[in-house]
């Protein structure tokens, strides 16, 4: 199956008294052959992205480990009936998010220690990777938090109208 939009996947946890086990990935739900994953790990009040890569685009399964996040997904897909629209979820401890391509994703992380893996459908390209400003009016984040921790290279993402003129399709 292929979702045109994020979208949560329901988990199970299966608890006992050794700890717990959670089925992260079923091929069946989610047909993708992933390629690459990372681990991050970030502190309280840390703002990621907004990334997506203009070629080699890549669909991205993002599991909490540990911690709060507030995730961001901005629709960039010219032709979508969502085009620009921010999809945002709470995702805590063992929440799994499904991001098609044609996404930008970010995260403002909520707790102390936070820690997430990826799974990608492509690898990471420097040469392709953009971030979009998570403060343009025109993408309205409403990111409250006056305390934000942002990357110098995230600080200087494109506005929205940059964007237009820059990038012509994704």
């Amino acid at each position: 199956m292929k979702y045109l939009y994020p979208k949560v996947i329901d988990t199970k946890v299966n608890t006992d008294n050794r700890g717990y086990l959670v089925e992260t990935f079923k091929k069946k739900k989610i047909n993708t052959e992933f390629k690459y994953s990372i681990l991050v790990s970030s502190k309280k009040n840390v703002f990621r992205g907004l990334h997506f890569q203009k070629k080699k685009q890549q669909e991205k399964l993002l599991i909490v480990l540990k911690g709060s996040i507030i995730d961001y997904c901005v629709d960039l897909r010219r032709k979508s009936k969502t085009f620009l629209k921010t999809f945002k979820f709470n995702l805590n401890k063992n929440s799994i998010l499904y991001i098609p391509k044609g996404f930008a994703h970010g995260y403002l992380c909520l707790k102390k220690d936070n820690k997430l893996v990826y799974l990608l459908s492509d690898y990471w390209f420097k040469k392709y990777e953009k971030v979009l400003d998570f403060n343009d009016k025109k993408i309205n984040l409403k990111i409250k938090n006056k305390k934000i921790i942002i990357s110098n290279r995230d600080k200087k993402g494109l506005s929205f109208e940059q964007f237009r003129k820059e990038i012509k399709s994704l």
